[in-house]
């Protein structure tokens, strides 16, 4: 992980966007958190990879014998401790760990989970054991396609590859017997410009973390106003500013 997008989560502190007013629409008829539920039981050993804050893993990932939820940022890592405080019964522990350099023994979980992060697919067979899942709900390049080719720039913008074939290939190439991966559509509407300028200064859907930037309004240099202006007014319907999302899923049994 890069210094600069390490300092980034550090300063942001956590992956709450509870504070964006924002309704979504997907197209496709997958969950993230239902396809965890499908392979888990009551004994179940989860490690659940870039977990931010805990939000998502707190609320959302199901009752199992025991979750260990990571992050790279000690800052996530203590918001996450902070934000376990009002779920006493739920069985999870949050750790300070690179998804790519996994430290947990061999053959240790049952179910290793993955949204919106990184991912080293031989490690994460590595620690699954003999017929564990990996589930995983990712970013594709052409997830804000509009947008990012507005503004000529983007995550995966420029990659020749998109990163679902990536992380297929990858998970093939690791060793796992049967993979499955399918396009996830999704709409969002923004209520405001506001909203969506907030979520765009939170994450690397425009700009790299790599690339320090902690500018907080529309005259942040890495968010040109006439542009975003541009945008607003060509994407707003009677459900608010329209986002086109484009991610992935994959599902893999070792």
């Amino acid at each position: 992980m890069q210094e600069n997008e390490l300092k980034r989560y550090e300063d942001i502190g956590n992956w709450d966007f509870s504070d964006i007013k924002y309704t979504t629409y997907q197209e496709t008829n997958w969950d993230f958190y239902d396809e965890i539920k499908k392979h888990a039981n009551s004994s179940s050993l989860l490690l659940d990879l870039g977990t931010g804050g805990g939000e998502k893993a707190l609320s959302f990932l199901p009752d199992v014998g025991m979750i260990i939820a990571t992050d790279f940022s000690r800052e996530m890592i203590k918001t996450a401790n902070e934000n376990k405080k009002n779920y006493p019964n739920k069985k999870i522990k949050f750790v300070c760990m690179d998804n790519l350099k996994i430290t947990f023994p061999e053959k240790l979980f049952d179910i290793v989970s993955a949204r919106h992060t990184m991912i080293d697919a031989k490690q994460i067979y590595n620690v699954l054991n003999d017929n564990g899942y990996l589930v995983i709900e990712g970013v594709d390049k052409y997830d804000c396609w509009e947008l990012k080719t507005l503004f000529h720039r983007g995550q995966a913008f420029h990659d020749p590859i998109a990163i679902s074939k990536i992380d297929y290939e990858n998970i093939k190439k690791a060793g796992f017997k049967e993979i499955n991966m399918q396009e996830i559509i999704q709409y969002e509407y923004y209520e405001t410009k506001e909203d969506l300028l907030a979520l765009l200064l939170k994450t690397p859907i425009l700009d790299d973390f790599s690339k320090l930037n902690t500018s907080k309004n529309l005259h942040n240099p890495s968010i040109e106003k006439d542009l975003f202006d541009k945008y607003v007014s060509t994407h707003t319907t009677s459900k608010g500013i329209e986002l086109k999302r484009v991610l992935y899923a994959i599902v893999a049994k070792k």
